[in-house]
C-alpha cells in the first residue's frame, strides 16, 4: 500500500470539504431542498473547513490538519447523531426531521442511492482521517 504525503492528505480532505460544500449548496440552491435542522449543524462544520483547509494549502501552513481535525470532529459527532436517527438506532421523541419541517428520509433525499446523513458523515470522517495524516510528517 502506497502512503501518501501530508501535504497530499490535506489537499485530499480540502478537496473533499469543497465538494461536498458546493453538493449541498447545489441540493439547497439548485434543486430547492430546505435541509432539515441537523443538516444546517453539519454545514456549520463543513462550510469552514472548505476554507480553513484552502486558506491552509494556500499559505504553506502544513499544521492547519489540527483545525481541520478539530471541525470535522466537531461534525462527525452531528452527523453521526443524525445518521442514528435516520436508521433508527437513536430514538428521539421530537425528530428533527419530522413531518412539519424538511424530511431526510425523503426519498428525494438520496444522492447516488445513499442518504444524505450517510454521506455526511463519511465526508466528516474521511476529512478528520486526513487531517490527522497530514500531521504526521509537520515538524514542531
Amino acid at each position: 500500500m502506497t502512503r501518501i504525503s501530508g501535504d497530499t492528505a490535506l489537499g485530499l480532505a480540502w478537496a473533499l470539504a469543497l465538494a461536498a460544500s458546493l453538493a449541498v449548496l447545489f441540493i439547497g440552491e439548485m434543486l430547492g431542498q430546505t435541509p432539515c435542522l441537523l443538516c444546517w449543524y453539519q454545514r456549520a462544520f463543513m462550510f469552514p473547513l472548505a476554507v480553513v483547509l484552502g486558506l491552509g494549502l494556500w499559505w504553506g501552513d502544513r499544521r492547519v490538519g489540527r483545525y481541520g481535525f478539530a471541525l470535522a470532529a466537531g461534525g462527525l459527532a452531528v452527523a453521526f447523531y443524525h445518521t442514528g436517527l435516520y436508521v433508527g438506532l437513536i430514538p428521539e421523541p421530537i425528530r428533527p426531521c419530522s413531518a412539519s419541517g424538511p424530511s431526510c428520509s425523503d426519498a428525494n433525499q438520496l444522492v447516488l442511492g445513499l442518504p444524505i446523513p450517510v454521506l455526511s458523515l463519511a465526508a466528516f470522517a474521511l476529512i478528520g482521517f486526513l487531517s490527522i495524516r497530514s500531521l504526521k510528517e509537520t515538524t514542531p
